[in-house]
């Protein structure tokens, strides 16, 4: 073993391998050879075995105005095994497999040792193109030029650098393309159902957008007993597809007439619904689930991912008036090293389904 840290050839030296770099904004990802430098104090290095798809890899991969930067390596839902770790590193060793997180848990600051919150102060989420601890990347491409990093994570690489804050070890008996769902799609609608909306039995549950996030609330809302959860979506051919999550009722924004979305749902809830969950990152949308919700208790919890520079307008006289409430949920409310075992044994368990949102390879 180096430094009674692994016993890897590999350990302390820089690794060539292949990624996917974003160059240009919404073009192609080009496969190329890149080198991975070895972890810093406080960081690990990992090799990917699975990533999956986030539509907020999509997102980023367009846009081009800041925080946008290339060349970037994208993707931040993975699993994958520790190849070597850095200095005062003593959570995890090489060969544990490990989800990569974007969000930390530093288990130290005030935020993370209260349970209020999952945000963390001392290393917050920031969309940044370093490490977050030394402002510089691991990434250089074959003629030396620096490769930014996306979320802490990127994932669309065979090797990666991660902080140890942005590590959870988990059981190596999980299947990887199911494990590495919960680096983000599972923890933000699981976790946006059952954590921060506090879903109740028997409660009606409106969904904007059935995308995988949309889908992994209604999973949450279905394991918290509600019992109507309607999606709202342009694609009709969704609401199949939806069933199989626990969708009950299909809303098509394209077929509201002369009637506003909120006022469909109003007409189908009888008055609102408990809890709306926005899932697609428009600003427009977060004002109809705001609308839709029911006056007095209603919950809206916004997941959507909005472009930069989005505002929202909404009127003082209704906030003041209607008592509802209105909040965001990165991550789901989810503390990685906390949550994401407890998540991932209701998935052991049989508690929790997510075989369908694997849908191809």
């Amino acid at each position: 073993m180096e430094d009674g840290k692994s016993s890897s050839q590999s350990a302390g030296k820089p690794i060539r391998c292949k990624a996917a770099i974003c160059r240009e904004a919404g073009e192609p990802l080009v496969i190329e050879e890149i080198m991975v430098a070895p972890p810093c104090p406080y960081e690990v290095r990992i090799r990917i075995i699975c990533t999956s798809l986030c539509y907020s890899d999509i997102t980023f991969w367009k846009l081009t105005v800041p925080p946008a930067c290339v060349p970037r390596i994208l993707g931040h839902e993975a699993v994958g095994v520790v190849e070597s770790v850095g200095e005062n590193v003593n959570e995890v060793a090489p060969g544990d497999v490990v989800i990569p997180t974007f969000l930390s848990e530093c288990g130290e600051c005030e935020d993370c040792c209260s349970k209020r919150s999952n945000l963390c102060s001392k290393f917050p989420f920031k969309i940044h193109p370093w490490m977050p601890r030394y402002e510089n990347s691991r990434f250089t491409d074959l003629k030396g030029e620096v490769l930014y990093h996306f979320l802490f994570v990127s994932s669309f690489s065979e090797y990666t650098v991660v902080d140890i804050n942005h590590v959870v070890k988990i059981d190596p008996a999980i299947p990887p393309d199911r494990a590495c769902l919960f680096g983000c799609c599972i923890a933000t609608g699981v976790g946006a159902a059952c954590k921060v909306a506090n879903v109740e039995a028997g409660s009606t549950v409106v969904i904007f957008g059935l995308g995988s996030i949309g889908l992994a609330v209604a999973k949450g809302a279905k394991l918290c007993g509600a019992n109507r959860i309607i999606g709202v979506d342009v694609n009709p051919d969704k609401f199949e597809i939806a069933k199989k999550f626990g969708v009950t009722e299909f809303i098509n924004s394209k077929d509201c007439g002369n009637e506003s979305l909120s006022q469909v749902v109003k007409e189908m809830t009888g008055g609102g619904a408990d809890y709306c969950f926005e899932c697609v990152g428009l600003a427009s949308l977060v004002q109809e689930a705001y609308a839709s919700c029911r006056k007095g208790w209603g919950k809206t919890i916004v997941l959507g991912v909005q472009k930069p520079g989005s505002q929202l307008s909404l009127s003082s006289f209704e906030v003041l008036h209607s008592g509802k409430t209105l909040t965001g949920a990165l991550f789901g409310g989810v503390k990685a090293k906390s949550d994401l075992p407890l998540l991932l044994k209701r998935y052991t368990d049989n508690e929790l389904q997510v075989d369908e949102f694997v849908t191809h390879e």
